[in-house]
């Protein structure tokens, strides 16, 4: 173990983990008051940081250029969950490191508890538990009917103890839930701090690196949905995983932010029921359950990672009584909302400055993509008009600042994932439209946002 030779004094922000030597009443990086926490820091002599060195794993090379360094492949370990394995890129890598972060109470600890109870059997897998007690993780294993008889688990909260244990057992899985509870005995300062969290997810990334096991942290986020720690911690691991969607809800997604061995914003939908989480295999049907082709009602075509999704665009508009009309989106980036009605104002003389808009996705998925804008501009007219669009109608195309319809990736794929699903019209980029192959269902394009009006009036 590396011992330290003395320790030093700064001050480090709670929020982001900035760290200054002396105190002052703002973050300077991330602008944020009275964050600023004194504590110890170790240093370290010349001859203990060859030492980390080492056990980093880091290996003196000489240099090489690209085409003479062999691009080893990776095997990839299936879990129970098909859905898990998509988030992940695959499936499980040997030696990654992967961040699960979500709202409390919505699912963390289960996933992860499902999934190393089911892969006990061909694996070998390490729960450390550093929130509950033994005896409250065997009763959620039983009360969701997993198998308990070859999955060991490990109450600790000081990351030496873990490390120790982990080199012994020489576990293939490890989850340790959750990374905010461990400390380090070679930091002074209070477990969930900065220090604390940085230095134990460094000695655990390590471990994980050094012996190939697969390490899952179950991560605390803040109350503006942001993972709860230093920003330093997404950039250590591999992957970050999110879950989506409020614990009152019976679905939940979870979408990967960050991986490097697979597709980043690919999303997995599952179901929270009496025996844990169960997989959706057909999202797009179940987002379209509730659809009724009322007045304010669009569906498009998302991409999310490696698959299409079909959703529901909802808007409504209606007289405000404010001097500042509201523009309320949920799921959609309200800038864009007012950007759209700009652009609805000027190139298609559709008013809005004194009506309220409210925007929302069904089902509580969040849209990134700028291929919603086509649909939630005819939503809004649908429901200003309080005219419902054509039945078995899907939309979708990017809107320039010029009134343009722009093309988007994938547009094929799109629409055979809505004739899937019985749709037989739809309204995309002209651009789009000039690469279809055979496709039963009627197909407009258009090329401006007053072109698309004339489709729906």
């Amino acid at each position: 173990m590396v011992t330290p030779t003395k320790t030093r004094t700064v001050f480090a922000c709670q929020q982001c983990g900035a760290e200054y030597s002396q105190w002052g009443g703002q973050c300077r990086d991330c602008g944020e008051w009275n964050s600023l926490v004194e504590m110890k820091q170790a240093k370290l002599s010349s001859s203990a940081r060859k030492q980390a060195v080492g056990y980093a794993g880091v290996e003196q090379t000489k240099i090489v250029t690209l085409d003479k360094v062999d691009a080893l492949p990776y095997e990839r370990w299936q879990s129970s969950l098909v859905e898990l394995d998509r988030v992940l890129g695959g499936g499980i890598v040997p030696g990654s490191v992967v961040l699960v972060g979500g709202d409390p109470g919505v699912g963390k600890s289960t996933l992860l508890l499902q999934t190393l109870c089911q892969m006990s059997s061909q694996y070998k897998t390490l729960y450390i538990t550093g929130e509950e007690s033994l005896g409250q993780v065997a009763l959620r294993a039983r009360r969701l009917g997993l198998p308990e008889k070859d999955l060991n688990l490990f109450a600790a909260t000081q990351v030496e103890p873990i490390l120790a244990t982990a080199q012994t057992l020489k576990p293939e899985i490890m989850v340790v839930d959750s990374i905010q509870t461990l400390y380090s005995e070679q930091i002074q300062s209070s477990p969930g701090s900065v220090s604390q969290v940085r230095e134990s997810a460094a000695q655990l990334v390590r471990y994980a690196k050094q012996t190939g096991t697969a390490l899952f942290f179950i991560g605390h986020v803040t109350k503006e949905g942001a993972l709860a720690g230093p920003r330093i911690l997404e950039h250590m691991v591999d992957a970050v995983l999110y879950f989506e969607g409020s614990s009152d809800s019976r679905y939940r997604m979870i979408r990967a932010v960050k991986n490097r061995f697979g597709a980043v914003n690919e999303l997995g939908v599952f179901a929270m029921t009496e025996q844990g989480l169960k997989e959706i295999k057909n999202p797009s049907a179940m987002f379209l359950s509730g659809f009724q082709n009322t007045p304010g009602s669009a569906v498009m075509v998302t991409w999310e990672g490696t698959r299409p999704l079909l959703l529901e665009i909802q808007a409504l508009v209606t007289d405000s009584q404010l001097g500042n009309p509201r523009r309320v989106t949920v799921g959609l980036d309200q800038s864009r909302l007012a950007m759209l009605l700009a652009v609805l104002q000027r190139h298609a003389g559709v008013t809005t400055c004194n009506q309220d808009v409210f925007a929302n996705v069904v089902s509580g998925v969040r849209i990134t993509e700028t291929a919603a804008d086509l649909a939630l501009i005819v939503s809004v007219l649908s429901s200003y008009r309080d005219r419902p669009l054509p039945e078995k109608t899907v939309v979708f195309g990017e809107i320039g600042l010029a009134g343009e319809v722009r093309p988007i990736q994938c547009g094929v794929e799109r629409l055979k994932e809505a004739e899937k699903h019985g749709f037989i019209r739809a309204i995309v980029p002209k651009a789009n439209a000039m690469s279809l192959g055979k496709l039963k269902m009627e197909v407009l394009p258009v090329s401006s946002v007053q072109e698309a009006i004339n489709i729906i009036s």
